[in-house]
């Protein structure tokens, strides 16, 4: 196990700049995230200037680039393209591991199961895997109901956030079932009112975590996910968490 950052934590910048900061907090593996709503990458940009992408993305500042997080607003057939690309550019850049958002709630089951399984197919071709993130407001806030969808889609997995099952309607469910499904990992601090809360103010038990993922032989990335606070040192805030995970491992 290691310890990344996600750009999400400098949603607004642009890609190199996030980089240079995550450099500078002395982090040596990074996860970047390819939302639509990113001012420079995004999945369409992807799908349509896929060699720019790459030179993006490659150009890490020694950063071991880990995994991607795809969320894609585009609809039908341009959906699946732009996930293919999404899915060259992380064999091109040689990384195996893809979180996607699930369905909103209410989306049919069979829906959901079939996007999926296509996904997961997709991204096979590619050499890479697909996890769904835990989150509030999609299937997956629901434990119980991420079992049922990598049970009946072959290959899925995953990304395990606590803080969706600390804050969220689910918080009386038993998590460690996910344990076993787990592909990839989000991680800041929850209380039960607040998604997230400054490092040491909440209720996410990072020690037991890692110590549920090791006994399932996870190898893989604690990947730091922390948006910017009103009046809270937001490097300070990543730089305590990416400490506190290291004397842990």
């Amino acid at each position: 196990m290691f310890v990344s950052a996600s750009t999400e934590c400098f949603g607004d910048l642009p890609l190199v700049q996030a980089l240079d900061k995550i450099v500078e907090l002395e982090f040596a593996s990074v996860e970047i995230a390819i939302h639509e709503s990113h001012p420079e990458i995004k999945p369409s940009m992807v799908a349509g200037d896929l060699d720019k992408a790459v030179s993006l993305c490659r150009h890490t500042h020694r950063l071991d680039l880990v995994a991607y997080s795809v969320e894609i607003e585009a609809t039908g057939e341009d959906y699946y393209q732009q996930f293919t690309a999404c899915c060259k550019l992380a064999k091109a850049t040689k990384v195996v591991q893809i979180t996607v958002p699930s369905g909103e709630l209410g989306t049919p089951f069979n829906e959901e199961v079939e996007r999926l399984r296509r996904l997961v197919g997709i991204a096979t071709q590619s050499g890479a895997r697909v996890s769904i993130r835990s989150q509030i407001g999609r299937l997956s806030e629901d434990p119980d109901t991420v079992v049922v969808l990598c049970d009946n889609v072959p290959g899925l997995g995953v990304t395990f956030d606590p803080s969706h099952y600390i804050c969220g309607p689910c918080s009386h469910k038993n998590v460690e079932k996910l344990m076993k499904y787990t592909y990839h990992t989000h991680l800041r601090d929850t209380s039960k009112k607040q998604l997230q809360v400054r490092v040491g103010q909440g209720e996410v038990e990072y020690g037991r975590l890692i110590s549920l993922l090791k006994k399932q032989k996870y190898n893989r990335a604690l990947s730091v996910n922390i948006t910017e606070m009103p009046e809270v040192d937001h490097m300070g805030e990543l730089r305590k968490l990416r400490l506190l995970l290291e004397s842990l491992l």
